[in-house]
């Protein structure tokens, strides 16, 4: 099976809306959500979850009552003022540095499995495996969770005999892009014309050549800045990286994603309609 990653530099490119209009072009394929801080493929893609599960990632603490003598070593102790005067620990404020669970003279402090998140395989509405999740807030070891999601995807679609791994990856160069595209075979790097939009284009085609990756780029919204948009071939060209589509702006796109739907399945007859065709076209 080939593996595809959707990456962008920053947020906001439409990276996600590409993902899930190639979801519906493509066949035979398992697509994931490895945008886990911050997952919204499934709000055009609509899956149902057939099987949920916890993610544990790091520990945490608890206070066990009935050892606990209140002699308020932990909570003076404890430099986010987590632990409460009735010395319950408030699992958003704790940092689970195990300050407390070091201090503690009756032992009370208890150390456990943090459960982080929750990982789901659902069926989209186009009847094609999905595998995503959701990070619970103020948690990290987001790029675990994408590694965890990843290892679930490749496990479906050895299952289902897919030919393709359809990733929809985070934004950035961080830790969870890295789990997000390391390994596969294509990153596509949706950009747009503005100047954030170039620097951080640079810097997700260096990251995708640390890896050995080959690399295409789509720049949305092309016509918003024609000047830009010719830097960013330029930068393609340098760089090795082919440019396989412009995408104008349209506000049909907008309309489409307040219906919650993809533009193949808002307007079918519309001219980017047969630009995403041409995307597809050209990471096969």
């Amino acid at each position: 099976m080939k593996q595809i990653t959707i990456i962008s530099g920053k947020g906001g490119t439409g990276k996600t809306t590409i993902t899930a209009s190639l979801a519906c072009l493509a066949k035979n394929y398992v697509v994931a959500d490895c945008d886990v801080d911050a997952a919204d493929l499934h709000l055009l893609l609509d899956p149902q979850v057939k099987q949920r599960y916890d993610f544990y990632s790091g520990k945490g603490y608890t206070i066990d009552l009935e050892k606990c003598v209140q002699c308020g070593m932990c909570r003076d102790l404890c430099r986010y003022n987590a632990i409460n005067n009735l010395y319950e620990i408030d699992p958003i404020a704790c940092d689970a540095c195990g300050a407390c669970f070091n201090v503690c003279p009756a032992q009370a402090v208890v150390e456990k499995e943090n459960c982080a998140g929750e990982y789901y395989i659902s069926n989209t509405k186009y009847n094609m495996p999905m595998i995503h999740a959701n990070l619970y807030i103020a948690e990290d070891n987001s790029g675990k969770l994408v590694a965890q999601v990843r290892k679930e995807a490749r496990k479906k679609a050895t299952e289902v005999n897919a030919d393709y791994i359809l990733i929809d990856g985070p934004p950035g160069i961080g830790c969870p892009v890295n789990a997000a595209i390391v390994g596969v075979d294509l990153a596509l790097i949706v950009t747009e014309p503005t100047l954030s939009g170039i620097h951080d284009l640079l810097r997700v085609i260096e990251l995708a050549k640390h890896f050995k990756i080959k690399s295409k780029v789509v720049i949305n919204k092309y016509d918003i800045n024609l000047e830009n948009t010719k830097r960013i071939e330029s930068i393609c060209s340098e760089h090795g990286s082919d440019c396989i589509s412009k995408i104008p702006y349209d506000d049909v796109i907008v309309k489409s994603l307040i219906a919650g739907k993809t533009i193949a399945d808002y307007d079918p007859s519309h001219s980017i309609c047969a630009e995403i065709e041409k995307i597809w076209e050209g990471i096969l």
